[in-house]
């Protein structure tokens, strides 16, 4: 098995009838801490003279799951940052290069050249820069100049699974062609100094930095590649959209003259564990099977009550979310690119050919998406 970091290839799988993901990738900045580095700083910048509300930070970073998180700046460079404008340039800088990053290796280890990437699916809740993140690495990363983007703004946590939801939508009507997802979330340059409420306080205490790439190609480019030495990785199936109606004050941001302040509801877990059983049973009704029929769950993490709602919704054994609970203690939450990070990690070490798979996060809106997959 690989490292956590990295480029993870997979083995050759059976032709299927539908995309197929090829490789996935993590990036990371080079800062990382421990949990408890990170609140000590973050209490000191931003509660120095709010006793009670350091109290409860180091009590939510305590029961956090998380045990280590990367940022995109030394922890003593935070206090320099003197708005928005300087943290979104920072965003700007580190965000493209760890996305050139993280594209080059899912690409390498895809076995597929920059040139042959027909549309570039792209990600972020953290930062904002026009043109965006994947038409300023066009050049940087040798693509076309026609290759088609789709750059998605708004959807969270949710956006890695809807990501690659959307590279199915597209390769389906395409089954020749070749499609990247880059999800790149700078979570660490979005604190609110001045804001001591428990929505900000979980934030300081789960959020991380990092990168995601996924690599993924059509039904008959993949049937070009199947039985030969190069990597390929599970089908994707299906997949299924759900927006629930006056669930807008779950989660968000309230953007501002400070930036990005967090709107995060407690209600999130209650919703997660009331609403998604729901979908998931229909969404494998409609493929004729149940969730017992799924060899391999790809949650996001979204924290240990929301992690604890989905076992409990599903009945799952205590191993089912290994990798999302891993992902969780290694980076913390990496909002869109955590999903994929799971992903990465379930394909180092594939189930059985013919597993069935599902790959599954939630976000603003508030919305889940769905993403069935079959080894």
């Amino acid at each position: 098995m690989r490292p956590p970091s990295g480029s993870v290839p997979t083995r050759p799988r059976r032709t299927g009838s539908g995309p197929a993901v090829l490789a996935a990738e993590v990036v990371t900045p080079p800062y990382r801490y421990r949990q408890e580095e990170i609140t000590s700083a973050f209490a000191e910048a931003c509660l120095a003279h709010d006793r009670p509300a350091r109290q409860v930070l180091e009590k939510i970073s305590a029961n956090a799951g998380v045990r280590t998180r990367h940022m995109a700046l030394p922890l003593e460079e935070y206090r320099k940052l003197d708005g928005f404008t300087a943290a979104n340039e920072v965003w700007r800088t580190t965000a493209l290069d760890l996305g050139e990053r993280a594209l080059r290796g899912a690409l390498e280890t895809a076995g597929i050249l920059p040139e042959e990437v027909d549309v570039v699916v792209s990600t972020t809740v953290t930062g904002l820069t026009v043109p965006s993140l994947e038409a300023r690495l066009v050049q940087r990363l040798g693509l076309r100049a026609d290759v088609k983007r789709i750059p998605l703004f708004g959807l969270g946590c949710a956006a890695g699974a809807a990501g690659v939801a959307r590279m199915h939508d597209y390769l389906r009507g395409f089954p020749d062609q070749v499609a990247v997802l880059l999800s790149v979330e700078l979570c660490s340059l979005t604190v609110q100094r001045t804001d001591a409420s428990t929505a900000n306080l979980v934030a300081l205490s789960l959020f991380g930095d990092g990168a995601a790439a996924v690599v993924a190609v059509g039904e008959r480019r993949a049937e070009g590649l199947s039985g030969t030495s190069g990597p390929l990785g599970p089908e994707i199936v299906a997949t299924r959209s759900r927006l629930y109606p006056d669930s807008e004050d779950v989660m968000g941001w309230r953007i501002g003259a400070h930036g990005f302040g967090i709107v995060l509801s407690p209600d999130v877990a209650t919703v997660a564990e009331e609403q998604l059983p729901k979908d998931v049973h229909a969404f494998l009704d409609d493929h004729g099977l149940t969730p017992e029929s799924l060899t391999t769950w790809i949650c996001h993490p979204g924290g240990p009550k929301v992690i604890q709602a989905v076992e409990r919704a599903f009945g799952l054994p205590p191993d089912a979310l290994a990798h999302t609970r891993d992902s969780l203690a290694r980076r913390g939450n990496l909002s869109s690119a955590s999903v994929l990070d799971v992903l990465r990690r379930t394909m180092a070490a594939p189930p059985p050919a013919g597993s069935w798979g599902l790959l599954t996060a939630m976000g603003p809106g508030f919305a889940s998406e769905l993403v069935l997959l079959r080894w």
